[in-house]
């Protein structure tokens, strides 16, 4: 990351008072579009294709009723159907949380996956719906992405950096928090 980017960054995060250093492997530090940001981060992101048709791992449809398509991504904490957009080399794509995942993964630091044609786009790669995985890109399952969201879905889920599938915080409902302020006479 250039001075420059770390700058912008740096005054984003101050701007936006809306970045926090997260307990996982994810950490906010892009610089990218930061004014249409409420979170921005870096991570590591594998890639799936679910289609209902029970080859490759396949394991339905996704979690949010939507069918399987480009731009769709799994998170295991965010809100189904918050949006954003990744970075990889240069290369910026949409995304949409349609799905839950990844699963074991994510106890290892993967924190999105990406469906497969978003992958291939982002790494050269190509679509193979044969095998439903991506073929060009030396076997590599896994890369490392910025990642900025820019709406928040609705219902539950952690409105945070993303955490572990297995912490839970997919199933999670936030509700608006009251503080109490005693007042002394």
């Amino acid at each position: 990351m250039t001075a420059r980017m770390r700058s912008i960054a740096l005054l984003a995060a101050s701007t936006l008072g809306a970045l926090t250093i997260g307990s996982a492997a994810a950490h906010a530090d892009t610089g990218a579009d930061s004014a249409k940001a409420v979170l921005q981060g870096a991570t590591t992101a594998s890639y799936f294709w679910d289609d209902s048709s029970g080859r490759a791992g396949d394991t339905g449809l996704p979690a949010s009723g939507k069918p399987m398509q480009k731009g769709l991504a799994a998170s295991p904490s965010w809100p189904l159907m918050t949006e954003g957009y990744v970075v990889y080399k240069g290369k910026k794509l949409p995304f949409f949380v349609g799905d839950r995942g990844p699963g074991d993964p994510s106890s290892r630091g993967v924190m999105l996956d990406l469906d497969a044609k978003t992958f291939a786009e982002l790494t050269g790669g190509t679509f193979n719906p044969g095998t439903l995985g991506v073929d060009g890109v030396d076997g590599e399952g896994h890369i490392k992405i910025q990642y900025v969201v820019t709406k928040w879905g609705d219902g539950v889920g952690r409105k945070s950096h993303p955490v572990a599938f297995s912490t839970g915080a997919w199933a999670e409902k936030e509700t608006a928090s009251v503080s109490t302020v005693s007042v002394k006479r």
